[in-house]
């Protein structure tokens, strides 16, 4: 895969739903009422001008509210949410967010655009169920270029040819 792929390139960015959105102050049963209505793992928090601020995610109500008892009729967003979390542009590398989000830990993205308003979001499975062939594509073509520039093709033949020789004379001598 070549630098430069980027994140809107991605066939699920046009494809997937748009995210769920809340402001801080709303109540947490909302946002769970959302998530299990659209089959979602987390719901996005923005401010007045719908930039993101936070995100809630299953992991968040269940060690958060959950564990800790609380009532998600009474407890709202940003008691639970995990605030300023990492927020890729649209425009960003795709291998430069998979790295990212595999250094460290996390497997949600919210994606924006230009102006900052959410447009999807990322997770590791969309990038990894679609990169590991361009991984691999691009280890061979980083192969060919590492041999390309050590050994010329003459170079390459000839050892083919001397291994094949000693391959010969090896079964020869058995």
């Amino acid at each position: 895969m070549s630098r430069g792929y980027k994140l809107k390139d991605r066939p699920e960015y046009s494809s997937k739903p748009k995210p769920v959105t809340f402001k801080k102050n709303q109540k947490v049963s909302e946002a769970v009422e959302a998530m299990s209505e659209k089959n979602f793992g987390s719901v996005v928090i923005v401010d007045n001008q719908n930039k993101v601020i936070g995100i809630c995610t299953e992991r968040d109500i269940l060690k958060k509210l959950v564990n800790k008892k609380l009532n998600p009729t009474k407890t709202t967003l940003d008691e639970i949410m995990t605030p300023n979390p990492r927020v890729g542009n649209e425009n960003d590398d795709v291998l430069d967010w998979l790295r990212t989000m595999s250094n460290d830990r996390f497997r949600r993205l919210p994606v924006v655009d230009e102006k900052g308003i959410i447009k999807v979001i990322f997770t590791q499975g969309d990038f990894v169920s679609y990169t590991w062939p361009d991984l691999l594509y691009q280890a061979s073509q980083m192969t060919k270029a590492t041999l390309s520039k050590h050994f010329n093709l003459t170079s390459i033949l000839v050892m083919i040819m001397l291994y094949s020789i000693a391959i010969i004379a090896s079964i020869k001598l058995i």
